[in-house]
């Protein structure tokens, strides 16, 4: 009976494996197919219609600048990401913090929450030199860039998620005598889980576009730095390297938090009550 046993599970377990690659290749195939069709055309439409590479670079010229110049990108790569990472851990406290207090305190959700909304509109490409004059040449101004342009979406959702809690058990925590503390922590919180995760995602990004802009407006390193200074020299295949890498660092970023969202609901599938 174990013999039989084991040679069920191990069947079992080659069964699945297939399936979930079949299942991940369903999935990946498409952008992969479309993405290589478009550099093709890409490279062809430059050949064929005679444009200068002062003004777009072919695909083998960026991948071959990518391949020379793979020390100078890894620095800027390995700068911008340090400053995407920690801008972005601070937006999440910072988001969930605004958050929970708009949803506990309703006066403030009066007082603070049209400010937030207002101040979201302010353009963020002119707040950069402000920001630097007021903290110089340092990692802070990018800080608070990327601060500024991605707290938004998670305190969005998050409000969002937590004004969806089931009103049945909020009653319910109310009839038992439980506080606004305890309905927020035990409630709201786990229902507002999923929409927490899908303003993380959007926020992500928007951490790699404030990073990109702080350099533009001033930075002596990073993937922003590196795209302005190829611009000045017009050397459009280093510009669009390190355009290449910005986007692939934020497709990069956007699926660990995605894989983060998987691995948060595997471990506490009882959170997942709604999809955002």
């Amino acid at each position: 009976m174990t013999a039989l046993a084991e040679a069920q599970t191990t069947g079992q377990a080659t069964i699945r494996k297939p399936r979930s690659f079949a299942r991940w290749w369903s999935a990946a195939w498409p952008p992969l197919l479309l993405a290589a069709l478009a550099v093709v055309l890409w490279q062809l439409a430059v050949d064929v219609f005679g444009i200068s590479s002062y003004v777009i670079a072919k695909p083998t010229d960026i991948l071959a600048e990518m391949v020379t110049g793979w020390q100078v990108l890894l620095e800027a790569t390995w700068i911008t990401t340090q400053e995407v990472v920690i801008g972005f851990a601070i937006s999440i406290v910072v988001g969930m913090a605004i958050a929970l207090l708009v949803v506990r305190f309703r006066f403030l959700e009066r007082a603070v929450y049209p400010l937030v909304v207002l101040f979201q509109v302010v353009p963020k490409v002119a707040l950069a030199p402000i920001f630097i004059l007021w903290f110089g040449y340092t990692m802070t101004p990018k800080l608070v860039l990327i601060v500024v342009i991605a707290f938004f979406p998670i305190t969005i959702n998050m409000v969002l998620g937590m004004k969806r809690a089931d009103e049945d058990l909020l009653l319910l925590m109310r009839s038992v005598g439980s506080s606004r503390t305890e309905i927020l922590a035990r409630i709201q919180v786990p229902t507002a889980l999923p929409y927490l995760f899908a303003g993380l995602r959007i926020a992500i990004t928007l951490a790699v576009i404030g990073a990109v802009v702080a350099e533009f407006a001033g930075s002596q390193a990073g993937l922003g730095h590196q795209i302005q200074f190829a611009s000045t020299q017009l050397d459009t295949a280093q510009m669009f390297a390190a355009l290449v890498i910005v986007s692939l660092l934020g497709l990069v970023l956007y699926y660990l938090v995605g894989l983060v969202e998987f691995l948060f609901r595997r471990r506490f599938p009882h959170l997942a009550l709604a999809d955002a």
